[in-house]
Order: C-alpha cells, then sequence, then structure tokens
C-alpha cells in the first residue's frame, strides 16, 4: 500500500481524528508576546539592539568594606533610561559558618609566616581577620545572616555614541563609591533577559554579603510621590519622576500658598482649580481682584459680584439648614456666635459690656420674627440688619454700638447688609468678587462670604476646594482671623479643602491665627519669597539655608511642596 501523500486528508484505513478547533483557534490569535515583542532584535558582543533602541548591560563585581546606607540613591535618581535588577539567595549559616573558619584559619596561618619572617605588617590582612573574626560572633549570635545577590544594570539609548556616554557616566557615579562593574560581553542577551521582570538570573554572578550590608541596598529610595489619582502638581527635579496626587487623600485638604508679588501663586492656584473641578470637584473662590473671572467663565460658572452697587446679597441672618446630630438651639448659637464676630468687624471691636448686650440683643431680634430653639421655627423669615438696630435703639448702653451700626442700615454703606439673600450656589464653579468694594468693607464681606459659603457646604457633603485669595484681609482683625481658623480646623469633617493665599507672609504670620492656620494645612507651597520676609518664612517651615537660599533667587518654575510628613520636595 503507498502512503498517503496528503497528510491533512483522511485515511480511509485509519479511524478519523477529532480536530481540536480551540488549538487550531490559539495559533491564529495574537497573543501578549506578540504585541510586546520588537520587530528586530540584533545581538553583539558589546551590546543589544530591540528596533532603534541599543542597551547594555553590567554586573557588580566588587564592593567595598563598608557600604553606607541608601548607596543607590544617585545611580536611581540619575537621568537616564535604567532597569536595575536583584536577585537575593539566602545562605545557611551552618556552612558559612564552616567556610569561614576555614578562612580565617588560612589568614591567620598566613599572618603568623608574615611575623615568623619579620615582614612589614600587612593591615589588609588583619582587617580582613577582624572583620571575620565580627561577622562569625553575629552570625553565632543570630543577629546577622549571609545572602548572595546578584547586581545587574541595563542601560537604554537612541544611538550607540550616546550608550557610550551613559556607560562612562554610570561607572563613574558606581566608581566613586568603589563599587565596581564589568560589561557583560559575549552575553548581553542573558544580561539582557536578567533584567526583564521574569525573575530569571541568567548570569548567577554573586557577591556574599552579610544583613546590614545587603539593608543599604534596599532599591525604593527614590523622592517620588505618585498616586493612582490625583492632579499633577509639577515635575521632581532630582529624578523628573511626575508629583501626582490627590490632596484629599492627605491628613487634611487645606492648603496654605505663600510667595511675593509676581511669583506665579495666582496662576498655581488657577491651574490647580481647574484640574481638581475637572475631577468633579465644587471650587469657590473668594476673589479680591476679579483674577477668576475668566476662568470662571470659560467652564460656565458663576460670577458674583458683591458691592455696593450691585444687586447681590447676602443676609447674614439666615440660618443653616440642620445637618444630622444638629438641634435647634445649636444652629441658633453657632450662628449668633457668628454674628457677634461679624459684627464686632463692622463696629470696630466691642467691649466687654457691649459684647454682653449684643449677644442678648441678637436672641431678642430672632424672636421678633418667632425664631428660637425649636428647629421648627427655623423656616420662618430671617430678621435683617434693620431689625436689629431697632431692638438695640431700645437697649440702655447700646447707644455706641447704634451709631456705628447706622452707617450700615442708612448711612454710606446702606443696602449691602440689609437685604434678604437672593441668590443660590447653584453652580460647581463660583467666584465671589470683593474688588469693587470699598476698602474698608473688604475683611466684613469676606467675612460675610464665608459665613454664607459655610452655612451651605455644611447642608451637603461633597467634594470642594475653597479659594480665600489674599488672606491677609481678613488675618488684620481678630474677629476674621478667629473665624478663618475655625473653618480651617473644621474643613476636613465637611469634605472641604481651604487654599489660603497671601503674598504678605509677615503680616499673615505675625497673627497667633496665621500660624495655627498654616499648621493645620497639611500641604505648604512656598513659591520665591522676598529678602525682608524669608526669615520668619524659614523660621515656620524650619527651611535650611539652602532652602532659603534656593527660595529667594529661584525663577517661576521653582517652589516647594511641603507635606505634612515634613517630607520636602522641590520641583
Amino acid at each position: 500500500m503507498k502512503p498517503n501523500p496528503n497528510p491533512n486528508q483522511a485515511n480511509p484505513t485509519q479511524p478519523a481524528q477529532p480536530i481540536n478547533f480551540v488549538d487550531k483557534l490559539a495559533s491564529g490569535s495574537t497573543t501578549v508576546a506578540d504585541i510586546i515583542a520588537p520587530a528586530a532584535q540584533v545581538i553583539t558582543p558589546n551590546h543589544m539592539q530591540l528596533n532603534n533602541l541599543y542597551t547594555k548591560t553590567f554586573f557588580v563585581y566588587t564592593y567595598p568594606r563598608y557600604l553606607n546606607t541608601n548607596w543607590l540613591s544617585p545611580v536611581i535618581n540619575y537621568d537616564m533610561t535604567l532597569d536595575i535588577s536583584m536577585f537575593i539567595y539566602p545562605v545557611e549559616t551552618a556552612a558559612i559558618m564552616s567556610q569561614l573558619r576555614k578562612r580565617q584559619t588560612q589568614l591567620e596561618s598566613s599572618l603568623s609566616i608574615q611575623r615568623e619572617k619579620g615582614m612589614v605588617r600587612d593591615p589588609e590582612l588583619e582587617n580582613a581577620i577582624g572583620d571575620i573574626d565580627a561577622l562569625r560572633d553575629l552570625l553565632q549570635q543570630g543577629q546577622s545572616r549571609i545572602f548572595q545577590l546578584s547586581l545587574y544594570f541595563t542601560l537604554y539609548a537612541k544611538s550607540t555614541e550616546e550608550l557610550e556616554t551613559l556607560t562612562h557616566q554610570l561607572e563613574s557615579t558606581l566608581g566613586g563609591l568603589l563599587i565596581y562593574t564589568k560589561q557583560t560581553f559575549f552575553q548581553m542577551e542573558q544580561g539582557f533577559n536578567s533584567c526583564l521582570p521574569m525573575n530569571s538570573d541568567q548570569l548567577k554572578v554573586l557577591r556574599n554579603l552579610d544583613t546590614a550590608s545587603l539593608s543599604t541596598t534596599f532599591p525604593f529610595t527614590s523622592a517620588t510621590l505618585s498616586q493612582n489619582k490625583g492632579i499633577l502638581y509639577g515635575i521632581n527635579r532630582h529624578n523628573n519622576s511626575l508629583i501626582l496626587f490627590d490632596r484629599f487623600d492627605l491628613e487634611n485638604a487645606n492648603e496654605v500658598i505663600f510667595a511675593r508679588s509676581g511669583a506665579g501663586k495666582s496662576y498655581a492656584v488657577k491651574l490647580e482649580a481647574l484640574r481638581y473641578y475637572m475631577l468633579d470637584t465644587d471650587v469657590i473662590v473668594i476673589d479680591p481682584e476679579n483674577e477668576y473671572r475668566t476662568l470662571s467663565e470659560s467652564v460656565g460658572g458663576s460670577f458674583i459680584n458683591l458691592s455696593l452697587n450691585s444687586d447681590k446679597r447676602i443676609n447674614p441672618f439666615d440660618l443653616p439648614k440642620a445637618v444630622t446630630g444638629d438641634t435647634g438651639d445649636s444652629i441658633l448659637r453657632s450662628n449668633i456666635a457668628m454674628l457677634e464676630g461679624l459684627l464686632g468687624l463692622m463696629v470696630g471691636g466691642l467691649t466687654p459690656d457691649e459684647s454682653g448686650i449684643l449677644d442678648k440683643a441678637l436672641y431678642e431680634t430672632y424672636a421678633l420674627k418667632d425664631i428660637t430653639a425649636d428647629i421648627n421655627t427655623h423656616q420662618n423669615q430671617p430678621p435683617l440688619l434693620t431689625d436689629l438696630l431697632t431692638v438695640l435703639s431700645n437697649i440702655t448702653g447700646a447707644e455706641s454700638m447704634v451709631k456705628r451700626l447706622q452707617k450700615y442700615t442708612e448711612g454710606t454703606f446702606a443696602g449691602l447688609f440689609t437685604q434678604p439673600t437672593n441668590f443660590e450656589l447653584d453652580n460647581r464653579f463660583i467666584v465671589f468678587s470683593i474688588r469693587d468694594l470699598e476698602e474698608t468693607l473688604r475683611p466684613i464681606g469676606m467675612y460675610l462670604i464665608l459665613t454664607y459659603i459655610w452655612n451651605k457646604i455644611r447642608n451637603e457633603l461633597k467634594r470642594r476646594i475653597l479659594i480665600l485669595d489674599e488672606a491677609w484681609i481678613m488675618m488684620q482683625f481678630e474677629d476674621s482671623a478667629r473665624f478663618v481658623h475655625a473653618m480651617v480646623k473644621r474643613a476636613r469633617k465637611y469634605y472641604l479643602g481651604v487654599s489660603v493665599i497671601t503674598q504678605d507672609v509677615e503680616d499673615f504670620l505675625s497673627s497667633r491665627y496665621g500660624k495655627a492656620v498654616v499648621s493645620n494645612a497639611a500641604m505648604q507651597i512656598l513659591l520665591k519669597q522676598s529678602t525682608a520676609s524669608i526669615d520668619i518664612v524659614a523660621e515656620v517651615f524650619n527651611l535650611t539655608e539652602g532652602e532659603k537660599y534656593l527660595l529667594v533667587l529661584c525663577v517661576f518654575e521653582d517652589y516647594f511642596l511641603h507635606f505634612f510628613v515634613q517630607h520636602q520636595l522641590q520641583y
């Protein structure tokens, strides 16, 4: 019988074999290896070429007597494309003890022979004996172990010339640490494979290290700050890695930014606000100079101009809605305490007697509208500043307060604080402008806006950023500074991040509440500082002389990011 010339054709004399369609389909499918594999690979004695990329692998063959902690950091943070691979093999203590005992016997015999011959002492031999003796003690006591380490480096470059330059830089950097390498000549493929994430040591160039020495090779020492979520803040100057994180994952989401005029703080804050806005975070800005109007309009936000001539009004007597755990009495007490701070700011300060009178008058003013500690009465129409003035006019000892408050009800500033609130926070990007407010009204306007925002924030928990630009305006006065500090302290409970920005660092930090605000901000950004303010900044943030020098002379792109863990990053 003749053999079947076509192996795929069925042989009638043999039973039919079933076809495995799964294997058939798999043979024609694209695998992960097909996707990531280079189109071409060229292996030469001194390098490899993968498509248009050139690679070269090195192994460490000798270490110094002492290894400093974090000695790999200069290599890891060097500006080059580099793979580092480590293979660590534990060695049985009993086996290594036997070898050390034999080696020590040999060395001591050599030392004895040299002494008998009257030769000059050999410090290297004596040190070796001392090292072995000390290591044996540690091993015997269980305080150390011996490991074998394979350490490889693979460089990548776009040309052979660049590859040689990087080779020289790597060898020089390691040579300065008394760590010497060799290229894997005629074993470039094995060296390259050893640096791939496949757990395959194809070179097996091993060196013995004890526990202490091995711990100094810990590779994860790079000054990087990158998370899987958040926004891009910049590029790390040390290693060009991305600074990427979410401030809401810090101890709190508060932030302070200090810089002199023209240092770029407004640009940095706008960029941060826009990036968080893209991540479904609401943004509210108190803008003293209309700097954020264009940004607000570009994202379809709301721009609210608060001034004597505008039609927007806020009634400070509005009561916030109750949230879980609130009682009618606590809501009323809290709002009256806030009003006492605002009114104290409006009249230029209160004496202890006036403070007591005002407290009583505020309760009576709410009572005129049938608003009491009963939370059901909080739905009634709230009183106005004119109602308070009517109550104060009938109280003995309040004459001075009445005179000072009259300019806000019937004098120069009439209308701004005496009308019901006529707008809502119904947008995800809101800018409150106080540029058109008179200079004396700005602290009052900022205080009023902050109280309104705070009451709204407490009603609905969601990610929000509140940007308080030129915060030194609020820190000039005791009542407003105290309110800002209280808001920053409580912001975390309501998923709020407060950004406090100022160029008058000295004025801000001269207030005891200013320093307290800084201590309650998990994130501080320092841009270029003036020579007049750098000393107080250095004292508050514990800056070194080098950091002070950088902040005084830095260019626009340079700034410090200082975190709650006291970990400083320059970028």
